[in-house]
């Protein structure tokens, strides 16, 4: 039985663009810049220096506590170890990699069968998602390692998100189509660290031909639960909701009420670190936008940068707007020099047509904010205590628990800049809580 959560939008999902594009493999750059953050936590040091020689698919960054390692995604020789733009609007320590074109695989690369498989206990199988650098690839980029050992013993129900519900991006759909049991044996993996005998895969009812492919794959024990399509439909908490009819509480993680959730791409990423050794160093990437002149997907290298994939697809005048990731959630970009990363599954190009910036908007106190957050939060209320910089006031109207997916802005008719103000907000409150150095 489907759930039916509160609030959300049906914004126009723009899909066709690229939905019925098959995944092209994107021909290798000639440089890829591989940023020592690309996950929730401490960044990687670098493992190289200038003029080494790399193969694909070692390890060439690492750190202890709260990270995982990154890889190289070709083989070659480091040109530089710099500060380079990131995809989150400030720049990283990267290490930039002269591809050779050879494609030299790293010698711990190595593929297992069935049999090494099966025998492998949940402690060595989180072990070796750790070291392949796997990450939340919807775009939290969380540490997988970390859920799946911070969940054995409290997860009684583990969900893939195929929901895929941003406007434009066909990224997951396009894999699960295409890989469908590679997307089932992940989640098996995930169940067996569990210790869970059933597994759910959830799914908007928009993308029929991903449902068949998931439900021709599926094995016993793994269930395709396909929902109403409504966004956001893939957000981790409504997700929960929509199947189990949970409600994660205030503050809380999905742990505690029994669930973790994975994204697809994550999923399939899990697979092909288990049975193929491979490290997490390509992803698909939907390329899509109104001024694009041929959208795809495609099967991109980490470090490829975004004036590549812009270039591949071809554009009819200038962007107004690049965006990592969708209209909805996704991250504006001032520089396209930025590298694709493991949590970008989606370079949305935007025309003028998409302008729609209102000098000094003003609220109409229409409450439609308020029916459209799927949080049950007070939009309305939550940007004046910023406006006001009220930090106790944002606090109590709970503003930490917005999971900014704009539907509040998408439905506000004055246009009001809702989700940057809860941005800001919420990196305020931290500055505010952060101890003070002596």
């Amino acid at each position: 039985m489907a759930f039916s959560f509160f609030g959300g939008v049906h914004p126009k999902e723009n899909k066709w663009y690229a939905c019925d594009k098959e995944t092209q493999v994107f021909p290798e750059p000639d440089i890829v810049v591989i940023p020592m953050a690309q996950h929730i936590g401490a960044p990687c040091k670098p493992l190289v220096a200038k003029g080494d020689l790399v193969t694909k698919g070692q390890k060439i960054g690492d750190n202890q506590g709260l990270c995982v390692p990154v890889h190289a995604s070709v083989s070659g020789k480091v040109k530089a170890v710099e500060v380079r733009p990131h995809t989150n609007g400030s720049t990283v320590l990267s290490v930039v990699i002269e591809n050779d074109h050879l494609d030299t695989l790293c010698e711990t690369v190595k593929p297992r069968t069935q049999e090494e498989v099966d025998a492998l206990t949940p402690e060595q199988l989180v072990d070796i998602i750790h070291e392949a650098g796997i990450v939340g690839m919807g775009g939290a980029t969380f540490p997988t390692h970390v859920k799946l050992s911070g969940g054995i013993g409290k997860v009684d129900t583990a969900i893939v998100n195929a929901g895929e519900c941003e406007p434009y991006i066909t990224a997951d759909d396009r894999l699960c189509r295409e890989h469908p049991e590679q997307v089932v044996r992940g989640l098996q993996i995930i169940m067996k660290i569990f210790g869970l005998k059933e597994g759910h895969i959830g799914i908007e009812d928009n993308k029929p031909e991903a449902i068949a492919a998931l439900k021709a794959a599926a094995t016993e024990g793994i269930l395709v639960d396909v929902l109403p399509a409504k966004y956001p439909q893939g957000a981790e908490k409504q997700l929960i909701y929509a199947i189990t009819g949970r409600e994660v509480p205030s503050g809380g993680l999905p742990a505690a009420v029994g669930c973790a959730v994975f994204n697809a791409a994550t999923t399939r990423a899990i697979c092909e670190a288990v049975y193929d050794g491979m490290p997490l160093i390509q992803r698909i990437v939907t390329v899509s936008g109104d001024i694009l002149m041929e959208p795809k997907n495609l099967l991109v290298p980490i470090g490829t940068s975004f004036n590549d994939l812009i270039e591949a697809c071809g554009r009819n005048e200038n962007p107004y707007k690049v965006l990592s990731g969708g209209p909805m959630m996704g991250v504006a970009q001032y520089d396209l020099s930025v590298p694709t990363i493991k949590g970008v599954n989606a370079v949305t190009v935007l025309g003028r047509n998409n302008h729609h910036f209102v000098e000094d908007p003003h609220c109409l106190r229409c409450g439609k904010c308020i029916d459209a957050c799927p949080m049950k939060l007070m939009p309305v209320l939550m940007y004046k205590a910023w406006q006001n910089g009220d930090v106790e006031e944002m606090k109590k109207n709970n503003i930490m628990d917005c999971i900014e997916c704009g539907s509040c802005a998408y439905t506000c008719p004055a246009s009001v800049p809702l989700v940057l103000g809860f941005r800001v907000a919420k990196q305020v409150i931290r500055n505010a809580s952060a101890p003070v150095k002596k």
